[in-house]
């Protein structure tokens, strides 16, 4: 990892750290735009296609069924289930408190206002199953799903295929099966990569289409879903993850250092920024960040994310957060003892752990939070998902007599001014009408 002085970046310098831009940007999207067309016009058969060439894996249908899925969630470890079932309950806690009515509005006197809110009816779910399998993603998007209310949930996720697993050869693992099973979902569709996007934003003979997609991926996923936009609903642009770690003198470099490569661990294309204002605390993460690698089953990976990322040493927490607030990170870390004065501060950020004990693992997992958020610079502008992104809300009127007639001439001259006379007749025509019915 290099380091930056924050003093010595120009303010083009910082935007160019900040970028996520990547060389072969460009030939993605060809790819992907090929993948959508042809999932388009060949439906079922393009995805039984792409499964052998990209998955390698021949499949004989495009899902597993609930029977199914029940027998390979019965394979789940002890430790594993009770895991996810106290997660799920985390999560379900959270995410249920989000449901919230809201009050009536007299905005003058007999003009009522209102929203209420009502489910998007079909969701697509994608849970990625690339170089890690993530249940705990299929909970993140299954629960407030189910929370809003939307009545059809579609989920796809690749088969799998691990020579270590051969009983999981074009199926799915253990831990999304007891997922769909606990949450009560009654079909995984074995589609992963720009195709299950496709799937869900187009429909296929057997894929349901759907109004609105979530989830995490690669960056032909998130490619995948900007493209479809125009068709489909998504809940952001969430590609490879990212954290941006802020640290005092008081921040344990090890600690740091773990957190860090817990990003980098996702791919190669994760990034893990250090911010700090200690010059001793950035050379003592590094050194920990090189031991720590050694021990990780996905070290390779990991080592490819660190190529990429950097620190950043600044003068101050003030401006440790001015640089976090220009990259906009998904997971923020506040490793400083003043984290709580740092929270006003906070402008562009998906989601925050505050403390030296509040490693981003447990947000990823169990806290209750949700893990998708918006990648690349985009926490600018949208939030993670909640219950809400599950929701639409529909707006309500009603004018009582008194109300058309407090608000009748304001509506007259406004649409005169705009040259709109229908508008100013469906106002006139029943104020005329009031006038009558009270002789």
């Amino acid at each position: 990892m290099k380091t930056y002085n924050y003093k010595d970046l120009t303010k083009s310098k910082i935007e160019a750290l900040c970028s996520r831009q990547i060389e072969d940007d460009q030939e993605i999207e060809a790819r992907v735009a090929n993948i959508l067309e042809t999932v388009k016009k060949e439906g079922d058969q393009s995805i039984f296609n792409f499964a052998k060439r990209f998955d390698r894996v021949s499949l004989n249908k495009l899902f597993l069924d609930f029977d199914e899925l029940k027998s390979i969630a019965s394979n789940i470890p002890a430790d594993a289930k009770k895991a996810i079932d106290i997660a799920y309950q985390n999560i379900k806690s959270f995410h249920q408190a989000q449901l919230k009515k809201e009050d009536k509005i007299e905005t003058m006197p007999g003009v009522v206002c209102w929203r209420e809110a009502r489910p998007i009816e079909k969701v697509g779910l994608y849970i990625p199953g690339g170089t890690a399998v993530l249940p705990s993603t299929f909970l993140m998007l299954a629960i407030p799903a189910i929370i809003a209310g939307c009545t059809e949930i579609v989920v796809c996720s690749p088969p799998q295929n691990d020579p270590n697993l051969p009983d999981e050869q074009g199926k799915t693992n253990c831990y999304l099966a007891y997922c769909a099973v606990l949450l009560g979902i009654e079909k995984i569709y074995l589609i992963g990569g720009a195709q299950a996007i496709a799937a869900m934003a187009y429909g296929t003979e057997t894929v349901p289409k759907v109004y609105k997609i979530f989830g995490p991926g690669n960056r032909y996923v998130t490619t995948a879903k900007t493209m479809v936009q125009n068709k489909t609903a998504i809940d952001m642009p969430a590609g490879p993850s990212e954290v941006l770690v802020i640290a005092d003198e008081t921040a344990i470099p090890a600690f740091v250092a773990a957190d860090l490569l817990a990003q980098a661990e996702h791919g190669a294309d994760s990034q893990a920024i250090l911010v700090s204002t200690s010059a001793h605390i950035i050379t003592e993460t590094l050194k920990e960040v090189a031991q720590q690698m050694t021990f990780l089953p996905r070290k390779e990976l990991a080592n490819k994310a660190i190529l990429n990322s950097y620190a950043v040493l600044t003068d101050s927490l003030s401006e440790a957060m001015e640089f976090s607030n220009a990259y906009a990170p998904e997971h923020l870390i506040l490793a400083a003892e003043s984290h709580t004065q740092l929270i006003p501060l906070i402008r562009n950020a998906g989601s925050v752990f505050l403390g030296n004990l509040t490693p981003e693992s447990a947000g990823d997992y169990a806290s209750g939070t949700n893990h998708t958020l918006p990648t690349s610079g985009f926490a600018k502008a949208y939030s993670g998902v909640s219950t809400d992104a599950f929701l639409k809300k529909i707006t309500f009127q009603h004018l009582s007599a008194e109300g058309l007639k407090n608000i009748g001439s304001t509506v007259e001259i406004l649409a005169e001014a705009e040259g709109l006379q229908a508008h100013k007749n469906a106002v006139r025509i029943r104020l005329e009408k009031q006038k009558i019915k009270e002789q």
